[in-house]
């Protein structure tokens, strides 16, 4: 009843709902902790060592909420810590990342006109750059420039836009923007696990101990938390980005990525000033929509050049038993016949840009590659095409789906030989 393909898609599915909720909890506690903090007030007759207080109200209920300088004067009995949000979305994330794109490798991560790379050393690439990033953007933070904020942030910038090339130039478009996601989101969640938590239970341990705590682990904190503020959006973008080939299919999608970062800065520049009651910086939203316009006219200026001929270049050894499998000639002509008019260089479907998702079904070698696909939303299920709008008919999906359960035994064969 179920087969590899149909496990990995749901087994997909929910570390992907799994990575929504979490990431939901931890970004608006995360926005909420950053906007109370920039809207304390200082009022008349605070306790001692209070820095600010709060009021709000929400769901029927007023709230009364303090900030102590450093801590308060003993251990509360009850103290809630914030940090699982964090840990499980990227958890789920790296995990989506392996089923998706490391299981996958050969559809989804390797682009092998680029770089001819095996799987294994895609997926060192790949785990590999999260690592590095987390330790140059760490080293940065603990030298003479943790003590320079903005330089720190040009920096870091400049870092991010090196990644967002060398990325391009060895996985593809998608995985690429995909991979800088993580790349940031790796920084973020390692600086809550090994900056934020460990500072603050140092200061617990000086409140249970009887010590006064000393500031400067709050402060250090408090700036790596300003820097994930600055960085959430960006990465809710190239977790998007998969979905819309005119970011990740473009040539210029390293500049496209980049540039993403820049309205993060700017949309949450309104929010943090806005919060602190400093005024609105309405500029900001004329500087973000700038932004904007530049990036969609970079994913539109390649279609000027107009798309490339198609042809069947050499096929990849790996897509072979694909192509050798059984049904193969009548699966093409059934994908040349009710998909290719949407799923091409140059779609013919009225108001389609680009093929959706990226995804062009013209050749040999890209059928092969979204064999998986193909056998999913068109043979086992309906999805595609939307709504059956060219008719496919079901004879046509059992082909799909014993030419994609027969790939395995041509695969078997070009072992055996």
């Amino acid at each position: 009843m179920f087969d590899t393909a149909m496990i990995l898609d749901w087994l997909e599915f929910a570390i992907r709902w799994l990575h929504v909720i979490t990431g939901i909890a931890w970004i608006g506690s995360s926005f909420y902790f950053i906007a109370l903090d920039l809207g304390l007030q200082k009022v008349p007759n605070m306790p001692r060592g209070v820095l600010g207080e709060e009021w709000q109200v929400h769901g029927g209920g007023f709230y009364h909420i303090r900030k102590y300088t450093v801590a308060p004067d003993h251990m509360p009995e009850h103290l809630t810590w914030f940090k699982w949000e964090a840990y499980w979305t990227w958890i789920s994330g790296f995990a989506l990342l392996a089923v998706v794109y490391w299981v996958g490798a050969e559809l989804y991560l390797i682009d092998y006109t680029k770089m001819d790379l095996t799987q294994w050393q895609a997926i060192a690439i790949s785990a590999g750059s999260l690592a590095l990033g987390w330790v140059l953007y760490d080293l940065l933070c603990r030298s003479k420039l943790g003590r320079q904020p903005t330089t720190l942030m040009l920096i870091l910038f400049a870092i991010l836009v090196v990644m967002s090339w060398a990325y391009t130039q060895v996985f593809t478009g998608r995985a690429a923007l995909l991979h800088l996601g993580a790349f940031t989101g790796t920084i973020m969640v390692a600086n809550v696990f090994l900056v934020i938590m460990p500072n603050q239970r140092i200061v617990v341990a000086d409140l249970k101990a009887g010590r006064t705590p000393d500031p400067k682990y709050g402060a250090i904190a408090k700036l790596r938390s300003m820097h994930n503020n600055y960085l959430t959006l960006p990465v809710i973008f190239l977790m998007l980005s998969n979905h819309y080939p005119l970011a990740f299919a473009s040539e210029y999608n390293w500049i496209i990525a980049s540039l993403v970062f820049l309205m993060g800065v700017t949309i949450r520049h309104y929010f943090n000033t806005m919060h602190a009651r400093k005024g609105r910086p309405n500029w900001t939203w004329g500087a973000t929509a700038a932004v904007f316009l530049a990036i969609m006219a970079l994913s539109a200026a390649p279609m000027l050049k107009g798309a490339e001929p198609v042809q069947d270049t050499a096929l990849p050894a790996h897509l072979a038993p694909a192509v050798a499998a059984a049904h193969f000639a009548e699966v093409r002509e059934i994908v040349e016949t009710r998909c290719a008019m949407c799923h091409a260089a140059e779609p013919l479907w009225p108001g389609l840009a680009t093929a959706p998702r990226g995804v062009r079904l013209e050749t040999e070698a890209q059928i092969a590659t979204q064999a998986r696909a193909i056998y999913l939303q068109a043979g086992i299920t309906h999805a595609m095409p939307p709504g059956n709008l060219m008719q496919i008919e079901e004879a046509e999906r059992a082909r799909i789906v014993a030419w994609y359960r027969s790939i395995g035994a041509a695969r078997q064969m070009a072992r055996a030989q």
